[in-house]
């Protein structure tokens, strides 16, 4: 049967696989981890697959790029991935190549883990570099809190597994809603609407269907079009200003940083669950963000001390119980972490129980 070939979609995956993976694929037996950043799968047939992680930025450049292509081609016969947590793995059938090739890339200053019990890459979206909504930076925030994960990162050194997110704004590209600790940009302030010839700029209709909470309304200045918004029902995503130029939501007095804990996407020993607020506000304050560091090590630090072997974070603190986690970590509790949702009595959640 003849296939016809097309340039509309991605290309089939399976013709940038090894051979190994190809000739085992759905039949691998088990896979085990040998030491941290090192991965091991056997097929049924035998056949040995060896996996070496190693974390790297976001934002790459040419010259690390063609680094990790030598690399691949020096010691994997040409193959490596990039993981969604911005790891890249180098895959290769020989053993004997494994320490080399980890001496390699650690004497060039790349971190070699991110498996099992330890702090994963941080997956994040790409702030002030790009994003025209962000209320925080991604690349150099996530720089400052891997440079202080670093040892959590390259050793089996937590209770269980501990995924890491930053998203810049309340839109969420960046998986906040299912990691054990999640960075947050907030935006506190809604648009300031440029209404001189907002008309001349963007298409009024158009701009108050981006609004998902219906906060813009038409309004006129002048005897031309422009737009108002209703400040209690915004919500400062920032999906207006995506459409309409003229309602920027930036704010650098305002905007900042919260932090979310507890999602998690496995369902191997309780059901999968979205993050739960822990600090409403942290001003940005590049270029290190020592305020957002600290909250962050405060929480793995009580992980570290209170959870038990292959215990998720979400899975510690319905164990201990959320008062006592404010109370070890030493996070105020304030009236943001109330659940007050117009709506909410409206979802199955609802109950008559504070839920964080």
């Amino acid at each position: 049967m003849n296939v016809r070939k097309t340039d509309i979609g991605c290309p089939d995956y399976k013709q940038f696989l090894p051979p190994v993976i190809l000739e085992n694929y759905g039949k691998w037996d088990y896979h085990e981890i040998p030491r941290p950043g090192v991965m091991l799968h056997v097929g049924e047939s035998g056949d040995k697959l060896w996996s070496v992680r190693v974390g790297s930025p976001r934002l790459l450049s040419v010259k690390s790029i063609l680094y990790f292509c030598d690399i691949a081609d020096k010691y994997c016969d040409g193959f490596l991935r990039f993981t969604s947590r911005s790891n890249v793995e180098f895959m290769t059938v020989h053993e004997a190549n494994i320490e080399p090739m980890i001496k390699e890339l650690e004497g060039e200053g790349w971190p070699v883990g991110g498996t099992a019990n330890s702090a994963s890459n941080v997956i994040h979206t790409q702030g002030w570099v790009h994003c025209h909504t962000s209320a925080t930076d991604a690349s150099g925030l996530v720089k400052c809190v891997m440079d202080e994960l670093y040892d959590d990162f390259t050793h089996h050194s937590l209770p269980g597994r501990m995924k890491l997110a930053v998203a810049c704004c309340l839109n969420m590209c960046g998986a906040v809603h299912a990691s054990d600790i999640a960075i947050l940009g907030i935006h506190r302030r809604p648009p300031k609407v440029q209404k001189e010839n907002l008309a001349k700029y963007c298409e009024v209709p158009t701009t108050i269907a981006a609004c998902p909470t219906g906060a813009i309304r038409a309004d006129i200045l002048n005897g031309e079009k422009t737009l108002q918004i209703n400040e209690s029902q915004c919500m400062y995503c920032g999906a207006c200003y995506t459409a309409c130029p003229k309602l920027p939501i930036a704010d650098a007095l305002n905007d900042g940083l919260s932090i979310w804990v507890g999602g998690k996407c496995a369902n191997a020993r309780s059901v999968p669950r979205f993050t739960k607020l822990v600090v409403p506000f942290i001003p940005n304050n590049p270029p290190r963000w020592p305020e957002v560091v600290d909250a962050v090590r405060t929480i793995v630090n009580v992980y570290k001390a209170h959870g038990k072997p292959w215990e998720r974070l979400a899975d510690m603190i319905d164990r201990i119980g959320w008062a006592r986690f404010f109370k070890l970590t030493g996070f105020e509790f304030t009236k943001y972490h109330i659940d007050d949702y117009k709506l909410a009595t409206k979802s199955y959640n609802a109950s008559t129980h504070l839920r964080f």
